[in-house]
């Protein structure tokens, strides 16, 4: 009983704040389903790579609604970040034979695939999450609060829209085949796997940065590039690899002035994570 009032509360008592968090909450809802749009038109280490353009839409909107200033060395760890994805882009764009298609390792049983509207979709999720990350990081310092409530004031709004589009777009095969039709173990484990990852993801906002994070999430390319290889066949080139380690570099580089400020005294404007 203590938890529904203190639920109720959180989302209807404080509804202005509830209306608030409808901003990011609609865009993470729309970014969710251009990931899906995405990795369903690209090999999943080249999706995986092109995603981490979400560090660059991050640190540019931190810069024009937190006001937050980089050093010249972030800036050059930002661009190069940018033409490691590049390249990595450019190479798989040699790659496809025919424009709008993903090559023949894709294979012919899945549905049709188009690398053009899986790049698109990516990078309209890159400047979603990039909009959505720094608002949801503006409110949680600005205004506080419990981390554990505001997931709950951010996740009604979106079951709310999410179970709206289903209805909409798939209502009469759930009503014959039921909402939980297809689950299985592997369904079951992303479900998991997502909702953990969203309660991280506002931990390390509330008590570091959403470039921090987005770095951190950069190193996850490297267990996706030989997942890709061990699992789907992908055998990354040699562009394929330099764009990489570009983006690896871009990590460390952004890494190295942030101890810097503190060790000689001065305020470094954000605490930094282990």
């Amino acid at each position: 009983r203590q938890t529904a009032v203190t639920l109720h509360e959180a989302v209807v008592g404080q509804f202005g704040d509830t209306l608030r968090l409808a901003v990011p909450s609609l865009i993470y809802t729309l970014q969710n389903n251009l990931q899906y749009v995405a990795i369903s038109n690209l090999p999943a280490a080249t999706f995986q790579v092109t995603y981490q353009l979400k560090i660059l839409t991050t640190a540019l909107f931190s810069v024009l609604l937190l006001g937050t200033a980089l050093s010249r060395l972030q800036w050059l760890s930002l661009a190069l970040l940018f033409a490691g994805v590049a390249l990595v882009q450019a190479e798989q764009a040699r790659a496809v034979p025919v424009p709008g298609a993903l090559p023949p390792s894709a294979g012919p049983e899945g549905p049709p695939q188009s690398y053009a509207v899986g790049l698109a979709a990516v990078a309209a999720s890159c400047l979603s999450s990039g909009f959505a990350g720094v608002y949801f990081e503006r409110l949680l310092k600005r205004s506080g609060g419990s981390i554990w409530l505001r997931n709950v004031q951010l996740g009604a709004v979106g079951t709310a829209v999410g179970l709206g589009a289903m209805l909409a777009a798939e209502g009469p095969a759930v009503a014959a085949l039921g909402f939980f039709y297809g689950y299985n173990g592997a369904v079951w484990a992303v479900v998991v796997n997502q909702a953990a990852g969203g309660l991280l993801v506002a931990v390390v906002v509330r008590y570091a940065d959403n470039i921090l994070k987005g770095f951190a999430t950069a190193l996850s390319i490297l267990a996706s590039t030989a997942a890709s290889a061990h699992l789907f066949g992908f055998r990354p080139r040699a562009p394929f690899l330099a764009g990489t380690a570009m983006v690896l570099a871009a990590v460390v580089l952004y890494g190295r002035p942030r101890a810097q400020p503190a060790a000689r005294g001065q305020d470094p404007g954000k605490s930094v994570g282990p």
